[in-house]
């Protein structure tokens, strides 16, 4: 959790974190998707100072969600999703792919 993170969010990450983990996610992986599902909250709330345009952009919270995207649906992960992903992993000429050319791109 990020310094100076509130109780509520320190309860909010470890309840996320402890969900995970009894769905059968590593340790790693589980503390990943609670950071991560903390911190678009405190950007959704205003707690935090910068922001991605992915976590702005979204109308429901994760909460609200209830999982809805959690990469094991039928379409799996959005396009904005394997757009951030291609980011961080510097795949030349994302912004002008397509979803299945992102997919694709990731996959390789």
């Amino acid at each position: 959790m990020p310094a100076g993170s509130s109780s509520k969010r320190e309860r909010q990450y470890e309840h996320i974190k402890g969900s995970a983990e009894d769905r059968g996610e590593s340790s790693k992986r589980a503390k990943e998707i609670a950071a991560r599902t903390v911190n678009k909250e405190r950007v959704r709330s205003g707690e935090s100072k910068t922001a991605g345009k992915a976590s702005l952009r979204d109308p429901k919270s994760a909460s609200q969600r209830g999982g809805q995207r959690s990469h094991s649906g039928a379409e799996g992960p959005t396009k904005d999703q394997l757009y951030e992903e291609a980011k961080k992993r510097n795949i030349h000429g994302r912004s002008s792919m397509t979803k299945k050319q992102l997919k694709n791109a990731l996959d390789h």
